[in-house]
This record gives structure tokens, sequence and C-alpha cells, in this order.
């Protein structure tokens, strides 16, 4: 866990700036905020919650990410003009219900899952000089530091675990880093008794449990019971619109106790369809969970059709979202922290949680 590892270098390889922003304009008055935008993140890049390019490419594998491709809405120049290192790839498969509930019977739900993860796996190794698979954080910031944009695989859905964690250690060994306990039998209402196991295992392996569509009351006990971080991969504050996807200030205020992360989406249906209008939300779940507990988790990942917020259509407005929160009066200590420090240190501590679980087996 070296430090020097955790101190980023500024490299061509990941340019931000003003000049790649997209294809909406920049306001004139937003110049001198664009550019601290930008030098910030070159040198605290965005760690995003989730993306859905997995599910993309599953069903359209003709997309070419390494180019500029206008059929999808993230690829690599898009993530690198944004200032994206690091990615959470979502590994979940869509549902009449909404993407944090699965359908259909256990094991079709399990042969998606690694479907999705083969899926994955071919796309690092098919873009070598963007993208590297991360396992821990000393990956994230390594792979920061090469240029290349770290890449977690996760979440997987909790349905598929049903009487034994032997799923979860399979996948944790494929190299998935998240769980999705929404819509699992042992997290429905509440935890049961095997969902108070999955929370110790996933502990004991460093593996983050993302609460994302879990309901009010499971999704507190869950972070009550974890001994690790929890996040919110991509949500919204349910205070600003009451979209059954959004986070209420009860789990908000639950995730600060649990030193989580809350990752705000842009999906026009929880955030509304401006930049503003996500800004509004990162204030809210800022001034309720904490600075230290709010980061970013746009959701990109589709072809085109999915309502996109206005000046956030693509992972290249990122640098706009930072420049207005700037103008807002937001510290640059606070935007380092929303960016990728809070990221960073859900996944350390993490893994702090595990050596230490795996001391006690020993001890």
């Amino acid at each position: 866990m070296a430090d020097l590892q955790d101190e980023p270098h500024t490299s061509p390889a990941t340019p931000v700036g003003p000049s790649p922003l997209g294809a909406e304009d920049t306001p004139a008055a937003l110049g001198g905020a664009l550019d601290r935008a930008a030098a910030l993140l070159a040198v605290h890049p965005v760690a995003d919650g989730c993306n859905t390019l997995v599910w993309t490419l599953r069903h359209s594998p003709y997309h070419d990410i390494d180019t500029p491709d206008m059929g999808v809405d993230t690829d690599i120049p898009r993530l690198r003009a944004g200032g994206v290192g690091a990615q959470f790839w979502s590994l979940m498969t869509p549902s009449a219900s909404g993407p944090a509930r699965e359908s259909g019977p256990a094991d079709q739900v399990v042969s998606d899952t690694l479907e999705q993860i083969d899926v994955a796996l071919a796309l690092m190794r098919r873009y070598p000089d963007g993208l590297r698979l991360a396992l821990s954080a000393d990956d994230l910031a390594d792979a920061r530091n090469r240029g290349r944009i770290a890449s977690f695989l996760g979440p997987v859905t909790g349905r598929t675990l049903t009487d034994s964690l032997g799923a979860l250690r399979a996948f944790h060994a494929l190299g998935v880093r998240l769980l999705a306990p929404a819509g699992a039998p042992w997290a429905t209402d509440g935890l049961t008794a095997f969902g108070h196991e999955v929370v110790r295992e996933t502990n004991r392996l460093a593996m983050l449990l993302d609460l994302t569509g879990c309901p009010p009351v499971a999704a507190c006990q869950i972070a009550g019971a974890s001994k690790a971080p929890v996040i919110v991969s991509h949500a919204a504050a349910a205070a600003l619109n009451p979209h059954p996807g959004n986070v209420t200030d009860e789990v908000l205020l639950a995730l600060r106790a649990a030193n989580g992360l809350a990752m705000v989406t842009f999906d026009s249906a929880r955030t509304g369809d401006s930049l503003h209008a996500v800004a509004d939300h990162l204030d809210h779940v800022r001034a309720v969970a904490g600075p230290h507990c709010v980061g970013l988790g746009a959701g990109f990942g589709a072809e085109p059709g999915l309502p996109r917020p206005t000046g956030l259509t693509d992972p290249s407005g990122y640098p706009r979202l930072i420049a207005e929160l700037l103008e807002r009066g937001w510290p640059e200590p606070d935007l380092a922290l929303l960016t990728w420090g809070n990221a960073q240190r859900v996944v350390r501590d993490a893994e702090f949680t595990a050596r230490a679980a795996q001391h006690r087996r020993t001890a």
C-alpha cells in the first residue's frame, strides 16, 4: 500500500481540458471555472460508480470504444476527455422492474451474470492501452499513474446467492468486487440469517455492498451490519425527487454513520433534465451525508435514446459539472473527495476490514 501510489502523476495519457468537452457549446462565463475543473481532474480524476456498457456490448458487440462511437454514449476518448480515471462496470441485467432487480429463475440469473463477467473481461483484453482490470485500491492508483482507466467489475445481483456462499466466493475469484442485495430474498424485508452471513463474507472478501434499489429499512440494516463501508452506486436524493430508485435522507444518514458512499446518477428521471439539477442533488447529498460520503455514478453505457440531463449526455461532460460545483462554492478539497478520494477510501477501507477479519481467524 505504497503512499507514492496514491499520489497521481499527470500524464499526456489522460488528457483533460476544455477543448474536448463534447458537442454542446461551452458558456463563456464558465471559462475560468472550466480551467480550474480541468486542472483538478488532471490530478483527481473521476471514479465513476456505474456504467452499463457491458450489457450493451453483450447485445451490440460491433461497437469499437477505442474511437469516438456515436452509437453508444461511452468510449475511451470521451472517458478521457471527461477526466474519468476509474470505472465500476455494472454486471447487472435489465428487467421490467428496474436494473437493480433481476427477473427469472436463479439458475438463469447465475448464467446471465457469468456471461456478463465474460464480456467484461473480454473488454479489458480488447483495450489494454485504455482499460486495466482493478482488483484492489492499489490497482486503482496504479492504473491511474499508468494512464489507464482502472476497471472494477460489479455489482452482480444478490439473487445469484441462494443457500450457499460458494457463488459469492466464485464471483470474487473471477474479479468481481461489488454485490447488489436489492431483490435478493435474503435482503428484501431486512436481513435474514443467511443475509447476515452474506454481509460477513463480503466483508471478509473485501467486496463492497451496493445498496442501490434496496428498500430504506433493508438498506439501513445492511449498512449497520457491515463492518466495511457500503455504497449506493447510482441514485439521487429522494428529498428532491421521490423517484422509487432514489435514496431517502434516512439512508444517507446511515451511509454517513457507516463511512459509506452515495454516488449520484445522471438519469433524468431521477435527477431532472439539466446539469444544474444534478448539481442540486450533489449539494443535498453532501449536506446530509457529508463531503466524505458523496461520489459520482453516472450510469452511462447505453445506446442512444436514454434521456440524459442537458450537458451530461456522455462522460465528456464531467468538467462542466465540476465547473458548476466550483461556481457554487464547493472547495477544491471537497471536489477531490467527490471525484476520486471517496471512492478510493471505501475500497481501501473494505480491504482493511478484510485483513482484520482474516487476522482474527488466524489468531
